[in-house]
């Protein structure tokens, strides 16, 4: 109960932080001549992991994206932006234990972990418009930082319980195939990092915006300890079977997303694109005459 509500404490301020990031950004450059763009984002993707030494993995789908984005344009003489993202993301992956006692892949049983995320992208976006400014098309490359603040697992494999024949595990514990992940400073890392790259366009309507985007995080930070910091497992079997899968801990384990969202936008303020119209002043011709004569 304790730990809940130290995570419930820890997870409002990293809220209000983030907020407040977001509005001072905006506020920094709200006096410069430029366009600022507000959006709501929501998609949907898959996520997986990379663990070395590697494991029998297969992707998740149906993983969710759901957030708000600021984008600062500027002059057009800069062909970049510069915005943040506040995102939920869910994350996870799914990982055969035993993938030798069996035939085929399609007999596989599998552990599989969600886990739900904010994250916060630093984005740097060029791009450039077509159709008299009705059409940008863009590309995007951001470093990410993340929290994880709940998780859920699943598991298929019940020879990962050792069940017994009155369904309890060898140490007498009931067995568990599903539940509420609990993590723990010494196995499991909450703050993790990475990079985002990715492609999209927006359709521009006077002030809206209406944009398609599809985006790749590639995680740099491990989701579990290492070996040297947490080896391996024995604890969790006895004392919650089945949550944790790994007998040895892996000595990486970074988490990637491929996530394609739609995006409706506002931009604010009534100016248009007149003011991007920027254009290098003439110099001076030189008019000097030279006459030749013979």
């Amino acid at each position: 109960m304790l730990q809940t509500h130290l995570d419930s404490r820890r997870m409002k301020r990293i809220v209000k932080i983030l907020t407040l990031v977001l509005a001072l950004s905006v506020a920094v450059v709200a006096e410069s001549s430029a366009q600022h763009t507000i959006a709501v984002t929501g998609g949907t993707g898959f996520a997986t992991a990379r663990p070395y030494p590697a494991q029998e993995m297969k992707a998740i789908w149906g993983t969710y994206q759901a957030g708000f984005s600021w984008r600062y344009y500027s002059m057009p003489r800069f062909i970049a932006c510069f915005g943040i993202d506040v995102e939920l993301l869910q994350r996870g992956f799914s990982f055969a234990p035993y993938p030798y006692l069996y035939e085929s892949k399609k007999e596989y049983k599998y552990y599989t972990r969600r886990l739900n995320s904010i994250v916060v992208p630093i984005v740097w976006q060029p791009h450039f418009y077509l159709f008299k400014n009705h059409l940008r098309v863009y590309l995007e490359a951001a470093p990410t930082f993340s929290f994880n603040f709940s998780s859920k697992f699943y598991n298929e494999e019940e020879r990962i319980y050792a069940l017994n024949d009155d369904g309890t595990t060898s140490t007498g514990y009931p067995a568990i195939k599903e539940g509420k992940y609990e993590f723990r400073s010494e196995r499991d890392n909450r703050f993790m990092y990475g990079l985002r790259g990715g492609a999209g366009f927006d359709l521009i309507f006077n002030q809206f915006e209406f944009g398609v985007r599809a985006m790749y995080d590639f995680g740099y930070s491990d989701i579990l300890k290492n070996r040297n910091k947490y080896y391996s497992n024995n604890i969790d079997g006895v004392e919650k079977p089945g949550e944790n899968p790994f007998m040895i801990s892996p000595l990486r384990s970074p988490l990637d997303n491929l996530t394609v969202s739609v995006k409706l936008g506002f931009r604010i303020g009534k100016d248009g694109f007149e003011e991007w119209k920027w254009k290098r002043p003439a110099l001076p011709k030189n008019k000097e005459v030279f006459k030749y004569t013979f």
